[in-house]
C-alpha cells in the first residue's frame, strides 16, 4: 500500500458520454448520494473493481518513493539509522568479494552421506596410528563416497575434470602404500589433499587452483553444524526402527566373537589369521586412537560439505593493473633479457672451451664451481616467473603491436630462462659427480626442472591461450609429484652413489645406512663389509617396525624378503668415515672434518 494519499478526481473534467446498459441498477448508499441534482436522467454508474482505474479517467502515474521511505519500507527503520531495539531484524549483508564467494545453502545430507563419514571415522580409529601403507586408500575409499553422496544429492553432475582431480588424488595415495621413505610420501599425501580441493570445487582459475584447499577448512564448522542437523532429523523420524537394527547387530558382533575364539582355539593357523585380519589395539592407545576417530570424522564431513556446497572461487575477479606506456614497461624487460644473454653466452662458451680453462682463469676447484651457482639459478628461476607476472598485469593490451612487442619481449625471456635451467641442472649435475647423491640436491634438481617445465607452459600459453594455463601449472605438479614418489628417491640415491663406488671407489656408507627400505635392493649389490653396514641399521628398524597388512608399505616387504634371505654380518668390519655433506643439506648426519670448508674429494 503507498504511502502517498491519494487525491480526489477534478470534478470540473470533462465525462464521455457512455452507452446506457441493457438493465440499469439502481444505486444506493454513498454513490448514489453524491450524485448532482439534475443526473436522474443519466445511466447509473457500472461498479468499479477495487484497484481498477474507472471509467472515463486517465490511470495515475506511479509517483517515486523518497529515499527515506524506501529505507523504511525494507528494513522497518530509516536509513541511516540503527534499529530501534537489539531483536530488530538485522540490515541487509552488503554485497563484497567475501559474500560472492559463499554458494547457496547445501542440500540436507542424507543418510548414505551419513553412513560413509561415520565409516572413515571408524576405519581411521582402526587403521591408523601404527604406519603409513594401504590404509590411506582404504580410509579414503568411504570419504569419497560421502563426497559422491552428497554431491548427487545437492544436484552436482560428474564433470570431466572432476574425474581427472579425484582419479589423481587417489594415485597419489598409491605412493604410500609402493614406497617406504617418509619425505616423498609427505609430500605426496600433501598433493593429494591439493588434488581433492580441486576436485570438489571445481573452477578454472587462478584462485581455484591456489585457494581450494582453504575451502576445506572453511567447511569444518559449517559441515558440523550441516551434519548434526541431518542426524537429528533422521533420529526424529525413524525412533521406532533403531531397536531392532541395535539388536541384530549386537546379536552378530556376539556370534562372531563367540565362534571366532572358539574356532581360533581349535586352529593355531587360523588363530594367526584372523589375529592379521584384525587390529590388536591395546588400552593404553584408547586416546590416540580416538584422535584418529575424530580426524576421520571431522575430515569427512569436511569433504562431504564440501561436495555439497563448494566455495565460488572463480568468482574472485581478478583485475589486470593499469597500462603502462611502452617505453616504461618494454625497456626494464630489455635490459633484463640482454643481462641473460650475457650470462648464457658465458655458459656456452664454458660448454664448448671446457671447464679446465675456466677453472684454472677462476682459480676455483672442480666442485666449489659446481656449488657456487646451482642455488643462485634456481633463485633466478623463481624471481623470472614472478617477474612474467608481474609484466603480464602491466603490459599494455591496446592494439595488435602492443601484444605482438609483449610476446616478443616476454618469449624472449621464457627462452633465455630455459638455458638458464639446463645451466643449473648441468651444475648439479657436476656437484653430484664431485660430492654424490643426496636426498636434498635429487629434490631440488627436481624443483628446477619442473620450474622449466613451467615455463615451456607459459610460453605454449602465448601462443595458443592462456585459459588451460593454471589446469596444466596443476596438473604438472601432481603428476611430477606423482612420478617422484612412484620413482623411489631414496634407490635414486642408492644407486647413483654404488655407481660413483664402483668408477672412483668413494662412498659414504653412514650417509646410505640412514635411508629407507626402497635403498635395500640397491644396496645389496654392495661387496662386504660396505653391504652389511649399510643394511645393518635398515635391517633393525625393519625388525622393530613389525607393522600389519595395511600399514606395511610393498618395498619394506620386499626388504625384509630380502633381508631374510642373504641376511647381514652383525659385526662387520670399518665402515669407513661419512664425506662432508654441504651446508644446504640438512639431511647430513654431521660433519666430522675440523675444516669446514675442505672437501677431501676435491680435484682441480
Amino acid at each position: 500500500m503507498s504511502d502517498i494519499p491519494s487525491e480526489p478526481p477534478p470534478q470540473d473534467r470533462a465525462q464521455p458520454e457512455r452507452e446506457p446498459e441493457l438493465e440499469p441498477k439502481a444505486k444506493s448508499g454513498p454513490e448514489a448520494s453524491a450524485r448532482p441534482a439534475g443526473s436522474a436522467s443519466a445511466a447509473p454508474a457500472v461498479p468499479v473493481p477495487p484497484g481498477a482505474v474507472p471509467p472515463g479517467q486517465q490511470p495515475r502515474q506511479p509517483q517515486p518513493q523518497p529515499p527515506q521511505q524506501r529505507a523504511v519500507a525494507a528494513t522497518g527503520w530509516p536509513a541511516g539509522s540503527r534499529p530501534p531495539h537489539p531483536w530488530a531484524p538485522p540490515t541487509p549483508p552488503a554485497d563484497t568479494w567475501l559474500t560472492r564467494l559463499r554458494p547457496a545453502a547445501p542440500a540436507p545430507v542424507t543418510a548414505p552421506t551419513l553412513w560413509a563419514v561415520l565409516a572413515t571415522a571408524v576405519l581411521s580409529a582402526l587403521l591408523l596410528g601404527e604406519g603409513i601403507g594401504l590404509n590411506l586408500m582404504i580410509v579414503a575409499a568411504p570419504a569419497v563416497l560421502a563426497a559422491a553422496f552428497a554431491a548427487r544429492a545437492a544436484g552436482r553432475r560428474l564433470r570431466p575434470w572432476t574425474l581427472v582431480w579425484a582419479v589423481g588424488g587417489l594415485a597419489l595415495l598409491a605412493v604410500p602404500a609402493l614406497r617406504d621413505a617418509g619425505w616423498p610420501t609427505f609430500l605426496a599425501i600433501v598433493t593429494a589433499l591439493g588434488v581433492t580441493a580441486l576436485a570438489l570445487h571445481g573452477g578454472r582459475g587462478w584462485p581455484s587452483v591456489l585457494f581450494a584447499p582453504l575451502g576445506l577448512f572453511d567447511s569444518l564448522g559449517s559441515g558440523t553444524a550441516w551434519a548434526w542437523h541431518g542426524v537429528r532429523d533422521r533420529a526424529d523420524g525413524s525412533r521406532g526402527r533403531w531397536g531392532p537394527v541395535v539388536r541384530t547387530v549386537g546379536v552378530a558382533a556376539g556370534l562372531l566373537v563367540v565362534f571366532g575364539a572358539l574356532f581360533a582355539g581349535a586352529d593355531a593357523a587360523f588363530a594367526d589369521l584372523l589375529g592379521s585380519l584384525i587390529p590388536d589395539i591395546p588400552l593404553e592407545q584408547a586416546p590416540w586412537r580416538l584422535s584418529f576417530f575424530l580426524l576421520g570424522l571431522f575430515g569427512a564431513i569436511a569433504v562431504a560439505r564440501t561436495a555439497a556446497a563448494p566455495l565460488r572461487w572463480d568468482r574472485m575477479a581478478i583485475r589486470p593493473g593499469r597500462a603502462r606506456a611502452r617505453l616504461e614497461w618494454a625497456l626494464p624487460l630489455i635490459v633484463l633479457n640482454l643481462l641473460f644473454a650475457a650470462f648464457n653466452a658465458v655458459q656456452l662458451a664454458v660448454l664448448f672451451g671446457g671447464y679446465d680453462k675456466v677453472l684454472s682463469e677462476t682459480g676455483l676447484t672442480y666442485s666449489a664451481y659446481a656449488r657456487q651457482g646451482f642455488w643462485q639459478l634456481l633463485m633466478a628461476t623463481l624471481l623470472t616467473l614472478a617477474v612474467i607476472a608481474l609484466a603480464l598485469r602491466w603490459a599494455p593490451r591496446a592494439d595488435a603491436r602492443d601484444r605482438t612487442l609483449v610476446r616478443a619481449v616476454l618469449g624472449t625471456l621464457c627462452v633465455l630462462t630455459l638455458v638458464v635451467v639446463a645451466s643449473a641442472l648441468r651444475r648439479m649435475d657436476l656437484y653430484v659427480d664431485a660430492y654424490g647423491l643426496t636426498r636434498l640436491r635429487i629434490s631440488v634438481a627436481v624443483m628446477e626442472t619442473w620450474l622449466g617445465l613451467v615455463i615451456l607452459l607459459i610460453m605454449a600459453a602465448g601462443v595458443f591461450g592462456a585459459r588451460l594455463l593454471p589446469r596444466a601449472v596443476a596438473v604438472s605438479a601432481a603428476a611430477g609429484m606423482l612420478a617422484f614418489g612412484l620413482a623411489s628417491p631414496d634407490a635414486l640415491v642408492a644407486e647413483r652413489n654404488i655407481e660413483r663406488f664402483s668408477s672412483s671407489g668413494k662412498i659414504d656408507i653412514p650417509y646410505l645406512a640412514g635411508l629407507s627400505a626402497d635403498a635395500v635392493p640397491a644396496l645389496d649389490r654392495l661387496p662386504e663389509p660396505q653391504r652389511s653396514c649399510a643394511l645393518i641399521g635398515i635391517e633393525a628398524r625393519l625388525r622393530a617396525d613389525d607393522g600389519s597388512w595395511y600399514d606395511t608399505s610393498w618395498s619394506e616387504a620386499r626388504a625384509r624378503t630380502l633381508l631374510a634371505e642373504r641376511g647381514t654380518d652383525p659385526t662387520p668390519a670399518e665402515c669407513g668415515t661419512p664425506s662432508r655433506e654441504d651446508e644446504y643439506d640438512p639431511y647430513g648426519d654431521g660433519d666430522p672434518y675440523d675444516d669446514p670448508y675442505t672437501d677431501p674429494y676435491d680435484t682441480p
